[in-house]
């Protein structure tokens, strides 16, 4: 098939997906946070943006949001591909629980 027909959709998935995008590898709790936090803030963008367009006229505004949104989210997926242990991982040298965990890990 055509690169340029199958693009739109692989580009989707690297963001979108959580089988396929850097959060991958949190915890599914987490992914769902992180996505509702991009989320919101993609919307807030593209309102912001949206309505500086409307009440100004120029689309400057418009260009640093939408970097400053790229730049946000490249930063939390560039991370987070690279974060893969929790607090868990990290056991303390008395031997102790971290916290009181009530499902008994330690």
């Amino acid at each position: 098939m055509n690169p340029i027909v199958t693009y739109p959709g692989r580009a989707f998935r690297a963001v979108m997906d959580p089988s396929a995008n850097p959060l991958q590898h949190l915890h599914i709790a987490q992914r769902f946070q992180i996505m509702c936090v991009l989320g919101i803030m993609w919307t807030t963008i593209f309102c912001l943006g949206a309505g500086a367009w409307l009440y100004y006229g120029e689309l400057m505004a418009f260009h640093i949001l939408t970097a400053f949104g790229a730049l946000v989210t490249g930063s939390t997926f560039r991370s987070a591909s690279s974060q893969t242990k929790t607090y868990r991982d990290y056991p303390r040298e008395d031997g102790t629980a971290r916290y009181d965990d009530v499902w008994g890990a330690s």
